[in-house]
């Protein structure tokens, strides 16, 4: 940050309603800056506001709360932001963080982590996990990401008059609400392909499906293990006993978004167990087709045994062969072959090997 007090910030967009207006450039990186209070519009920051925070690090309002969120994707972004006045150093160097990590911590009345979401690609299953982080105090939420990640948008365009939040923490609770509720959905839709494979499973005459199913079983305990892999450090940061909130992020962090993820981590375990039982049900399935296969093969070569036995001696090139003279030894040898398959049938019958 410059020493100049004539030193203009650059900026990229101050508000994605404003996207092409002529607002004056003064913050580089930032996406939004807006003043929110509960029963009113939002309003977003004029640049005197915002050169204001960007320089004294304080914003001053009789209430409500102010949020900026930053776009850290180019150098000169994550450097304003890991600089930001009267923050601590390790939260700052969290904000301009772009390696992906899951953190929630607290001191005094300052709340601070890393917490993910998913990007804003076209199809559910090429979605991938981002992080996102944010800083907060009772006033102020400054948010952090260096992907496009769609549930900051979402959360802001919810911010109605009356649906304002009190304080910031009821920003990082919706977008956790919002992140469950895409794996949620997402598990919905792996629970209707485990549902289509298991209905195809209990059908008998569906054997040749088998491979299919396990193609859809393997990726349904794929895409689970990764949202497992997201979802259980987030419940595991919130039962940290050292984690110790203040009481106006209590109710919107502790009690709310703890339940909300700690209710899509016990849908994954329970997906992840039915997938798995459907996977070790297949594997049966499977190991009973192959068995039944090479059942159907070891009869063929069993019955086949004396006619290759019949064949294999009529075929050798010696003299005085049985039958080799007469009229109808082709006939007579290939009866002598069937009369041994039979003999080796009725054998097999009563042995009980069929």
């Amino acid at each position: 940050m410059s020493d100049n007090p004539n030193y203009t910030f650059p900026f990229t967009v101050i508000d994605p309603a404003h996207k092409d207006s002529d607002k004056p450039s003064f913050a580089n990186g930032l996406v939004w800056a807006v003043h929110a209070v509960p029963g009113q519009e939002l309003r977003s920051l004029e640049a005197a506001e915002v050169e204001e925070f960007l320089e004294k690090g304080a914003l001053h309002a009789n209430e409500g709360w102010f949020w900026l969120h930053f776009d850290t994707i180019h150098s000169s972004a994550r450097s304003l932001v890991a600089h930001l006045p009267r923050l601590p150093e390790d939260v700052c160097g969290i904000l301009a963080e772009t390696e992906y990590g899951i953190a929630l911590e607290a001191q005094g009345n300052l709340v601070w982590g890393s917490l993910p979401a998913f990007d804003d690609a076209l199809s559910e299953e090429d979605r991938e996990i981002r992080a996102w982080r944010f800083v907060m105090r009772p006033d102020l939420l400054i948010t952090t990401r260096r992907n496009p990640v769609p549930v900051l948008g979402t959360v802001y365009r919810s911010l109605k008059p009356d649906q304002t939040p009190r304080t910031p923490a009821g920003v990082i609770d919706r977008a956790l609400r919002e992140f469950t509720g895409v794996v949620r959905r997402q598990l919905g839709q792996l629970d209707d392909e485990l549902d289509r494979a298991e209905d195809v499973l209990l059908l008998i005459e569906r054997r040749s499906d088998l491979g299919h199913l396990g193609g859809i079983v393997g990726k349904v305990r794929r895409r689970v293990t990764e949202l497992r892999r997201v979802v259980m450090p987030i419940d595991r940061v919130f039962h940290e006993e050292d984690l110790d909130l203040p009481v106006w992020a209590e109710d919107e962090l502790r009690d709310r978004a703890e339940r909300q993820v700690h209710a899509a981590l016990d849908d994954l375990i329970a997906l992840q167990d039915r997938s798995r039982s459907l996977q070790d049900e297949l594997s049966s399935n499977q190991a009973e087709e192959t068995n039944r296969r090479l059942y159907i093969v070891s009869v063929g070569t069993t019955l086949m045994l004396p006619a290759t036995f019949v064949t294999g001696f009529f075929g050798m090139n010696t003299g005085g062969m049985f039958l080799a003279n007469g009229q109808w030894g082709t006939v007579e040898a290939g009866v002598v072959c069937f009369v041994f398959m039979a003999v080796t049938f009725l054998f097999m019958k009563l042995a009980q090997l069929l």
